[in-house]
């Protein structure tokens, strides 16, 4: 029966911009089904794998994170890292898997040393995107090296295309629809990257989600134009939520 649904979800096919396409393979993009076939699937392709195969052989320390089929390995040996990257296109395509060919890299992602000066010319440590973030070496306000992370400028992008999209069609609507439905979408980006040390990108967002705002609501009509004093004076009425950190101390903060 599980097999016979999964089977039904997988030959749906995929509706985009009006148009329905099947996929020759694999489960589709952002379907339902596919975070949770990709666990299944890459439990044992990759978890177990890496476990039972790989760790043993290893000369240094070793992490596994993934998420779905996103995941970054973290080894404190350089040779281990080069292994590693030579072993995982074979083993995935043993199973009919390839690696993403743009996002699979090996990053020096190492402490960098005490804080250089200006002119130095060192290199800076590398950076490397997850779940819609970018992880990179900051100081703290201690002046410690820790890690922090920001919007992925990939996500803030797509993020923003979404709210033009929604402004574009809705902007007949009324401003008080308008307001609520743009406070849950601005409350619901805060949620997921309200995390600390990203309080600068969730102010930007928040201000370019007022200019979109204002530039559709503006061609509303020819006669009423949407200044950007009246647009001050629609705010105070019509308040966007602050930028806020949702999750000042999360674990990997």
């Amino acid at each position: 029966m599980l097999l016979r649904l999964i089977g039904k979800w997988l030959n749906a096919g995929v509706l985009e911009a009006g148009a329905l396409s099947y996929p020759d393979a694999g489960s589709p993009q952002g379907g339902v089904i596919s975070p949770l076939l990709a666990n299944i699937y890459l439990h044992e392709v990759l978890d177990v794998w890496f476990e039972r195969e790989v760790r043993p052989w290893l000369h240094g320390r070793a992490h596994l994170v993934r998420y779905a089929d996103d995941v970054a390995i973290v080894l404190s040996c350089e040779d281990d890292a080069r292994r590693v990257m030579d072993a995982l296109p074979k083993r995935f395509a043993e199973y009919g898997l390839t690696l993403h060919p743009e996002k699979t890299r090996l990053v020096e992602f190492r402490r960098p040393k005490p804080p250089p000066s200006k002119n130095d010319g060192g290199a800076r440590p590398g950076t490397f995107d997850l779940l819609g973030f970018t992880h990179f070496w900051g100081l703290s306000r201690k002046g410690k090296w820790v890690v922090k992370r920001r919007t992925a400028r990939a996500r803030f992008s797509r993020a923003l295309k979404k709210i033009t999209e929604w402004c574009r069609w809705h902007r007949h609507d009324s401003v008080k629809q308008q307001w609520a439905a743009l406070k849950q979408k601005l409350r619901g980006h805060f949620g997921y990257f309200g995390i600390r040390h990203n309080f600068r990108a969730l102010n930007r967002f928040r201000e370019s989600v007022k200019r979109i705002w204002r530039k559709w609501l503006d061609r509303r009509s020819q006669r009423a134009r949407m200044s950007w004093k009246r647009f001050e004076q629609l705010l105070n009425r019509y308040p966007l939520p602050p930028a806020r950190i949702q999750r000042p101390y999360s674990a990997t903060a």
